[in-house]
């Protein structure tokens, strides 16, 4: 069990020195650099996932019909195959 805090307790310190580390180089930034940051945040959080997403749900349309047509190819050389 102290094994498990000493491990929490840890991981608390080094998210909190990544957040004043994240905070001091935000006060640092100009105007621009800020701005940039902002529209690459941005992207990352709402297009990439997006993105991604439409990837996956293509992809699987593509493997149903892909996966019909093969079935209806096996079926009908079955079929020739029987006459």
């Amino acid at each position: 069990m102290n094994q498990a805090t000493a491990l929490i307790d840890e991981i608390f310190q080094a998210l909190t020195n990544l957040l004043r580390y994240a905070g001091r180089l935000i006060g640092r930034m100009s105007p621009p650099a800020l701005l940039g940051a902002a529209l690459v945040l941005a992207f990352l959080v709402s297009i990439l996932p997006l993105a991604l997403v439409l990837f996956v749900a293509f992809m699987l349309i593509k493997v149903a019909v892909g996966a019909c047509v093969v079935s209806g190819r096996r079926a009908k050389r079955a079929q020739e195959h029987v006459e």
